[in-house]
């Protein structure tokens, strides 16, 4: 069983990437870490892709919309022709927040919204999506590469589309995205500040966030609250910087966020029964 990262296999980095991919084996089982989001159209073959939670076999007259995460999958050749052949179209969640913000009087604010539990949505192709990947054919079988614009602007026809066909699965990818996008702001926000001084009430103003919310969020995401995660993310990090380093407890209690030595000797104690001068000389 083979292992691969996509988009990053195919030698890509951008925030959009439109492919063509062809194979004339079957393609056994494979473990994918999908690190964006993926439309999988089929030309030729069938496709099989599981999740923890879900699995589907689809040929060339459906489509896919995968969530990044972690899947297994194999492609198996037409028997007709024994090619397989699909498009591909990788997309991060940032161009989906692009998009929903761009198009928000598009939706049907009286079509209700819940949030997306399934990793994945089955489409059905459709004469329109046919001419759809023709030209997205014609583009790729150009020698000239594809511009980050024209990339932009097919995602965008293709959202619309669906919008316009499927708007209760596009509402719940709505929702999903959003609720996805608090979970990268709220990560990225509280990790840079493990080593500030900063309050919960400025973590959650950062986040643009109620403290409730932003508690309530933190506390589903981490499984604690989120004084109890930084202070044991603040220790971990001073006793790190007391094993390997030479400097004094008193010279590095402002780098794991405290405002004073007493409170951090106070906090090391409690986490390791030992003030931040006895844990040095015993490692």
């Amino acid at each position: 069983m083979g292992t691969h990262l996509f988009p990053e296999d195919f030698n890509s980095n951008d925030s959009i990437t439109i492919l063509s991919y062809q194979t004339f084996s079957d393609t056994a089982k494979n473990k994918i870490t999908l690190s964006q989001n993926l439309f999988s159209f089929l030309i030729e073959g069938t496709k099989s892709v599981s999740y923890s939670q879900k699995s589907a076999r689809i040929d060339n007259t459906e489509f896919l919309l995968l969530s990044s995460g972690n899947c297994l999958m194999s492609e198996r050749t037409a028997p007709s022709n024994g090619t397989y052949k699909s498009i591909l179209i990788f997309f991060d969640n940032s161009e989906l927040v692009s998009f929903f913000l761009k198009h928000a009087n598009t939706f049907d604010t009286k079509t209700k919204s819940s949030s997306l539990e399934e990793p994945f949505i089955v489409f059905q192709l459709d004469d329109f999506l046919q001419n759809f990947l023709a030209s997205l054919h014609l583009m790729l079988n150009n020698k000239k590469p594809v511009s980050k614009a024209m990339r932009v602007l097919k995602l965008e026809e293709l959202m619309l589309y669906l919008c316009d066909k499927y708007p209760q699965e596009i509402m719940n990818l709505h929702t999903s995205v959003y609720e996805n996008q608090d979970e990268i702001t709220i990560r990225k926000t509280v990790e840079n500040n493990i080593g500030n001084y900063i309050t919960i009430d400025e973590l959650a103003f950062l986040c643009n966030m109620s403290i409730s919310t932003f508690k309530r969020k933190f506390s589903k995401l981490y499984g604690t609250s989120p004084n109890k995660w930084f202070l044991q993310k603040r220790m971990e990090l001073a006793a790190s910087l007391l094993r390997n380093s030479n400097e004094k407890p008193s010279d590095i209690y402002h780098k794991v966020g405290y405002e004073n030595h007493s409170s951090f000797t106070q906090s090391f104690k409690q986490t390791f029964g030992l003030t931040p001068s006895e844990y040095q000389q015993q490692n």
